[in-house]
């Protein structure tokens, strides 16, 4: 039995982080759904700017948007609702089947808008309404803005993945607010069945360390920091205020561990997907690392329900001078500003491939 199969039997759900034209016209997605037991992906402005711009799958389509007068987010929101229509219709089955605990793909707000409340709950109304499939996640940044919107969307009855997580603190930030929304749901008499996922950031822990503490804990704070965050959420579903939430009927907003490629070469290349195996969480990975682990990769022990040696790591991170708390509050702001940088990098794109196709014609 392949790795990743044997990681979906224990109850993970294995979603590919990376969307392309070309991984769909190609059959390769489809192959990753029969084959390596893929059942979601997630999308962020990274990645669709190096589609546009590593390969010509986009040019007819940014040729003939341009045509109709389309550019900029526009234009973009067309071309990538396009794409993840064609993913959500190929994960449809496992939605169904899981009565929409899986099989979503998921569709990134503009990241401009991280410390924007009001413009990005109507912006992700907006572009759940445009994409017209049950089984899109709109990905809304859990920055502190960023909890009213999850609310006043969640309210709505907009499926949310929660992005930018860096921390237990932020996750249950992100889980409040997402429980706000649903029991103002069961309140107002609304179907309190809204799905959500909390995505909390691993690898850039590790990478924001790396080198500046001892050689025995390289590696280890972002496992660290998963494994408090996995208690957390235990914690929270076994909780009198979500047992309430449940038995009206609402369901549960899992856990997903993002970034999840290895950054230090001297380290296994699947080194976070054996260390957080755990069941009724996510583990969404690049490309490469989903192939790595399918290859040779192993299932490690499961996350511990009580957080493990996560305080005794972190302690021990701090003995090294890592604050934590200030670490979490600066790689999500990094991470916010990252995503703003890829985003006009993405938009410039576009623009710069409309001109070379409009003066090619």
């Amino acid at each position: 039995m392949k790795p990743t199969q044997q990681l979906h039997d224990l109850g993970q759900s294995l979603w590919l982080d990376n969307i392309t034209r070309g991984l769909l016209t190609s059959g390769t997605l489809r192959r990753y759904i029969n084959d390596l037991s893929v059942t979601g992906l997630t999308s962020n402005p990274s990645i669709f700017d190096l589609a546009i711009k590593n390969s010509n799958f986009y040019d007819d389509a940014i040729r003939r948007k341009r045509e109709e007068g389309k550019s900029g987010e526009a234009l973009f929101f067309e071309l990538a609702i396009e794409d993840l229509r064609q993913a959500a219709d190929l994960f449809r089955p496992v939605h169904d089947a899981t009565a929409g605990m899986d099989g979503w793909v998921s569709l990134e707000v503009s990241p401009t808008l991280a410390h924007d409340a009001a413009s990005t709950i109507k912006v992700a109304v907006q572009l759940y309404a445009q994409a017209q499939r049950p089984n899109i996640f709109i990905k809304i940044p859990g920055t502190s803005e960023g909890h009213a919107a999850i609310e006043e969307v969640i309210f709505a009855g907009v499926p949310v993945n929660v992005t930018l997580l860096f921390s237990s603190g932020h996750y249950l930030g992100a889980a409040e607010a997402y429980l706000r929304g649903i029991e103002r749901r069961i309140a107002a008499g609304l179907d309190p069945k809204v799905h959500s996922v909390a995505s909390l950031f691993i690898s850039r822990w590790d990478k924001a360390v790396m080198g500046k503490v001892p050689a025995d804990l390289q590696g280890r704070l972002g496992i660290a920091i998963a494994k408090r965050t996995y208690k957390a959420y235990r914690d929270l579903l076994a909780s009198p205020r979500w047992k309430r939430a449940a038995a009206a009927g609402a369901e549960p907003q899992r856990l997903l561990w993002a970034s999840t490629g290895t950054k230090d070469p001297k380290a296994s290349d699947v080194l976070y997907i054996k260390a957080l195996a755990a069941p009724d969480t996510i583990n969404t990975m690049p490309e490469e690392t989903l192939l790595a682990f399918a290859n040779h990769g192993t299932v490690g022990e499961l996350l511990p329900e009580d957080g493990g040696d996560a305080e005794s790591v972190i302690a021990s991170f701090a003995k090294a001078g890592v604050d934590d708390e200030q670490l979490a509050a600066d790689l999500q702001r990094e991470g916010a500003d990252s995503f703003v940088a890829s985003w006009k990098d993405l938009l410039n794109q576009i623009e710069s491939k409309s001109a070379a196709l409009k003066a090619a014609s």
